[in-house]
Formats: C-alpha cells, structure tokens, sequence
C-alpha cells in the first residue's frame, strides 16, 4: 500500500488499525516528504484480504480522513467517526449484511424503557420481530449489548442481516432484543465499561427483569438453547461470562473480540465446565485485535463440551470487523 498526502506540515502521520492507533510503537507509521514537495508518503504490507481503519495525523495534533478516499467506516475507535478505510483487493463485502431493497423489513419496537431493581435506575432496549411473525408462533431469542451500535445502519446495521438471513431461509426467524448500555436521560453518558465488566447485578437483571419482561410480551421460546447472548469486545467478554454462569438461560453464546484481558478471571470461569453443553461463535480480528485472548479461551472450548465454531479475520477491533461477521454468527447459532 502507498498511502499518500499532500499539504504543508511539519510531520504526517498515519495512525490506524495497523498501529493500535498509537498504542503499536515499533509500526513504521511516519511519513516521508518528498524533497522539494508538499507530497507526503508511507509504505506497508498488509494481507491481501485485509480491511483497516485510519486517519492521518498532521503536525502531531490534527486528525482528518483521507481527502481522496470514498470508503469510510463508522467506529468508536480512531478519535471519532467517521474513520477512512482501506480495502485491500481480495477483500469483499458481505451482502448479507446490507440492506437489500426486495428484502422484507421486520418490526422494530424501539427505546422501550425499563427500571431495573437490580441496577438502581432504568435501562433501555428496542425488540426487534420477524416480517409476519404471527405465522411462527414462539420464535427463540437473542439478546444483544451495545444494541444501539448493533443496530445502527452505519456501524452494526444487524437488522438489515436479520431481515436478509431469515428471508434466504439461512437462520430460523428469531427476535432480537438490543440492549442500549447508554444511560436514557443523557446519552453520552454510555455505561458499558461498568455494566459489560462480568457485573453480577447486569446478569441479575437480565435473569430477574428484562428476560421475564420479553417473555411475557413476545413470542420467544423459553428454553435456554434457544435463547442467545451476542455481544463485541466488552459485550463478547459479558457474553461468555453470562453463558457459562447462566447455562440455564442462555444456551448460545454470540462472541465478538471479546476483551477477556481486561477480566481474565473469565478464563477459570469458563475452565473445568465439561459438564456445560453451550453453542458458540466467537470471532476476532488479527491485527491489533483480541486474537491471542481469543485462541486461549478456543483451547479450553475444546476441551468442553460446548459445540464450537471459532473465525479469525484480517481487520482490527472495528465494527467494520463486527458488521461483516455477525451473519456468521447468527447463522451458527440459528441456522436451518
């Protein structure tokens, strides 16, 4: 890759998924003026399949994206969005995951307000329902943290997959709950690094409060190995923690980059659970993601008896990254 800037600056930098944005200090990322120009240059190698997230840096202070690029990628990463995004040539899009104009729509009930007992104040979440789900009768369920991302057309863009899985007969038709970690009154305020940190009082209200809740308006299926918990990074982490210690409502587990190294007490929770019979897809990207956390938490699913499908791919902690694998994931879990 030749990535190229011109305009007058002292020094130019290229930060990104490649260098941890910043956090990777032996990645060459500084780049070189070319004598008697304002031209500025830096040259990588990625694989061939990669898809990155960046911006340029100049002077040490100012981000912008690339002025010459078409292709962005929201995310929460990279000093806001949007972040300009680079597509090696053997990389393509998902079109399972896009919105597809014959595909049928399903209902979305959004920002229903719930006070939590357990948490001490109240939480919000949007349910989403199959195209003519009456037809089916009881459908099984996921629940799904960070749901405002996951449901933003510009970062997760879930609902579009749903609608294109269910309509390709790929997965059975399935709810979906996305659970809003942002505080209702002030959204700003997200509340995740606190309620996605193993928190025994969030899985206190999933079990005690918002499950009952669904289950008393919706069509879901009761049973726990039809109900799934699907999340990413500290979501994925909540994911496995909620899994293995709740066996007996969540029988399926949805795994994005999961942060285990920010609670690797994760790691003697889920070990010794021979006796735990979970489904799970986990997946993680391969630069600067969460893929040597990823492989140790594989090593003790394979000596469980969980039912396990596990994919690495060549991005970073993006929901570029997230976005094209979570009809994987829905399709381990639901699949016909």
């Amino acid at each position: 890759v030749l990535f190229l800037y011109r305009g007058n600056a002292t020094t130019v930098e290229w930060m990104g998924d490649f260098n941890g944005w910043g956090y990777v200090k032996d990645f060459p990322n500084k780049g070189q003026k070319i004598t008697n120009t304002n031209i500025w240059y830096l040259k990588c190698k990625f694989p061939p399949d990669a898809r990155l997230d960046y911006k340029i840096l100049i002077d040490g202070v100012t981000w912008i994206i690339d002025p010459v690029n078409k292709f962005q990628q929201w995310s929460g990463v990279g000093g806001g969005s949007p972040n300009s995004e680079l597509r090696m040539p053997q990389w393509h899009e998902d079109f399972l995951t896009v919105t597809q104009s014959e595909t049928p729509h399903g209902q979305l009930f959004s920002d229903v307000l719930i006070h939590s007992k357990s948490l001490g104040y109240q939480v919000t979440y949007s349910v989403y329902l199959p195209h003519n789900y009456k037809q089916y009768g009881a459908l099984p369920v996921a629940y799904v943290t960070d749901g405002y991302e996951y449901m933003h057309p510009q970062l997760g863009n879930m609902l579009a997959t749903l609608d294109n899985l269910i309509h390709q007969k790929k997965i059975k038709p399935v709810i979906a709950v996305f659970v809003d970690n942002r505080d209702p009154v002030n959204r700003a305020n997200n509340r995740r690094m606190n309620e996605l940190a193993m928190n025994t009082k969030y899985l206190e209200f999933f079990a005690n409060e918002l499950i009952p809740a669904i289950q008393a308006q919706y069509p879901v299926k009761a049973e726990a190995n039809s109900r799934a918990i699907i999340g990413t990074s500290m979501g994925g982490l909540t994911a496995t923690y909620f899994a293995f210690t709740r066996p007996d409502l969540f029988g399926l587990a949805g795994i994005q980059s999961p942060s285990f190294y920010t609670r690797p007490q994760i790691y003697k929770l889920c070990e010794g659970n021979t006796e735990v019979q979970l489904k799970i897809s986990m997946t993680t990207g391969l630069i600067n993601d969460t893929s040597s956390e990823s492989r140790k938490m594989g090593d003790i699913l394979k000596a469980s008896s969980c039912v396990y499908q596990y994919r690495e791919t060549n991005e970073g902690h993006s929901w570029g990254n997230w976005r094209r694998l979570v009809d994987d994931i829905l399709i381990d879990l639901f699949g016909m």
